[in-house]
């Protein structure tokens, strides 16, 4: 069997909708379609999506963060959030667990300008982290999502410029790098690992889109058991309606 996962920050999903969201969706067609930055809550959109189940987490905050899993498969059970109290008020995570897999989808905090809210990024981490090693010891993860950092220079089109600022600051890195030390397979990188001019994001100034000024920071992660199963990790720079595009992985397995 072959599993299609999509996943994409839509900065808005309202505003989205008007510039090409549903035809996105449509063409494709994945099992799973994970969102991050929705801003809205799910009484505030009528989104009709034959086939698919959805899951919502908002922030309490309105217009503000917030995720979505659009699923053709129906789970075992959905968990929302991190399981920390006082990270989880911003609607950033969701779990579906299926009787292969668990599929995790992220919105990781903006350490912001300044780095004024990197203590709050990193308690995230290390509660993510802690989570996917948790849910990793009784079957194998696949988490998606805007993770917010750029872990290599090979990731950014201005690494030098950029050293410090949020997003690429040396702890949110290191973060990263110890995320996958405890076992789980960057999938892009894996089967990309010299890849440059690959990119995720692109601020809206300085017509950083059209000259590719971009940034990698949405990411599929798989346990490291999965490294067999994957068939393709693709970034859609094609696709426009928002400040990310949306990135692709599929795998060769069973629900």
């Amino acid at each position: 069997m072959h599993l299609r996962f999509v996943s994409w920050n839509v900065n808005g999903l309202r505003a989205c909708m008007e510039k090409g969201f549903p035809e996105t969706f449509a063409t494709m067609n994945a099992d799973f379609f994970c969102l991050q930055e929705t801003k809205l809550q799910p009484e505030q959109i009528a989104l009709d999506l034959p086939g698919y189940r959805q899951y919502w987490c908002s922030a309490e905050k309105k217009g503000y963060s917030g995720t979505a899993i659009f699923a053709k498969h129906e789970p075992l059970s959905v968990t929302y959030g991190v399981g920390t109290e006082e990270l989880d008020h911003e609607g950033r995570m969701i779990t579906l667990e299926y009787p292969g897999f668990y599929l995790v989808t992220c919105y990781t905090p903006n350490a912001q300008d300044g780095l004024k809210r990197l203590d709050f990024r990193l308690k995230w981490d290390e509660a993510f982290r802690n989570r996917l090693c948790d849910l990793a010891m009784v079957k194998p993860v696949i988490a998606c999502g805007d993770l917010n950092v750029a872990h290599q220079e090979i990731d950014l089109k201005n690494p030098g410029p950029n050293r410090g600022n949020a997003g690429f600051s040396d702890e949110e890195r290191q973060s990263f790098t110890t995320l996958l030390q405890a076992g789980f397979t960057d999938t892009f990188r894996w089967l990309n690992p010299d890849k440059t001019g690959a990119y995720s994001w692109w601020s809206y100034r300085f017509n950083a889109r059209k000259n590719n000024a971009g940034w990698r920071i949405d990411y599929f992660l798989v346990s490291d058991s999965l490294q067999p199963q994957i068939q393709a990790a693709d970034i859609h720079s094609e696709v426009f309606g928002s400040d990310h595009c949306p990135v692709r992985l599929e795998l060769n397995m069973e629900v």
